[in-house]
């Protein structure tokens, strides 16, 4: 994707300022604000209508720049050498001198933080001189956003600039891994586990407790499109919106595929904007197929799961 500078100087002129502006990743895209500021950072807060107790994940350009701010060891050096940057977030120590903002960490003593792989926000990060705080640019427990007009949906006017990036190439959250102690999922997302346990050579478990909350993404209701949602339904009414994951040659007006030949990549990709599109249909309720418990479809299965909880 070809980088237009003058809306990268946009972006940094607001965010200079303790503004939010919406910036692409290629999971979703992301609210983001300076990390060190803690007006930049309640404003985050206060426009996704995101609880306190729910961390934000911070995104940094390299671990040159983050060595400011947390510790880390040889296991989360292995996963990034593999995998950044890319959809996987890091819950580590935070260094006590650390100038993140305690409103973005709910005053822990940990942090979580990623490395985005989208060109646009790593040529932003490039130039800023801090850290950028970004939750999924989305109100919260609601659908998240792959593409800037989803962003404009949810927030109209009340974020400063949107930094285009053209639709999220993954189209789900990235993978949470607690790095502190012995290593554990805390969400699900657009990296498989098995790719992080060959890194690791161990198993991980997946600890997504939502009573005791630890990092982002934990909560047990989320990415719901405000309707009814049900999984695991061999049949649909005419009334009620039916996602299936692949195309079917029998297909109703109120059919919705995620796959044109059952691609867990495109799926994922199209999960998010296909509830959107649910939505705006004015359906009162959707049901669900089954969707392959594997590799991606763990994680669309997880999204759905949460959605379902409303």
């Amino acid at each position: 994707m070809k980088i237009n500078l003058a809306n990268i100087k946009k972006a940094i002129k607001h965010l200079n300022k303790n503004e939010c502006v919406a910036i692409p990743t290629e999971t979703v895209y992301g609210l983001s604000g300076n990390a060190y500021s803690n007006k930049a950072c309640e404003k985050i807060f206060r426009l996704k209508k995101r609880p306190k107790d729910n961390p934000l994940i911070v995104h940094y350009y390299n671990n040159i720049e983050l060595r400011k701010d947390c510790s880390f060891d040889n296991r989360f050096l292995d996963l990034y050498k593999k995998f950044c940057p890319g959809p996987i977030t890091f819950v580590l120590n935070l260094h006590k001198n650390s100038k993140i903002s305690k409103i973005a960490t709910n005053k822990r003593n940990s942090l979580a933080i990623r490395f985005p792989k989208h060109p646009v926000t790593r040529a932003l990060l490039k130039k800023l001189k801090f850290p950028l705080a970004a939750p999924s640019a989305n109100l919260s427990s609601k659908v998240s956003a792959v593409r800037s007009i989803d962003v404009k949906e949810d927030f109209g006017n009340k974020i400063k600039y949107i930094l285009e990036g053209g639709k999220s190439k993954i189209g789900l959250e990235s993978t949470i891994i607690d790095l502190r102690k012995e290593p554990k999922i805390l969400r699900v997302g657009g990296l498989e586990i098995s790719n992080i346990e060959k890194v690791l050579n161990q198993k991980v478990k997946i600890k997504n407790n939502p009573l005791k909350i630890t990092g982002p993404g934990q909560y047990k209701l989320h990415y719901s499109p405000g309707i009814p949602l049900k999984m695991n339904v061999k049949k649909a009414k005419d009334n009620e919106a039916y996602i299936l994951f692949k195309r079917i040659k029998k297909a109703k007006p109120n059919y919705y595929f995620l796959s044109k030949k059952g691609s867990l990549k495109e799926a994922a990709k199209n999960l998010y904007t296909t509830l959107r599109k649910i939505k705006k249909s004015k359906f009162k309720s959707i049901v669900v197929g089954k969707i392959p418990n594997k590799g991606l479809g763990i994680t669309i299965n997880d999204r759905l799961l949460r959605a379902s909880k409303f």
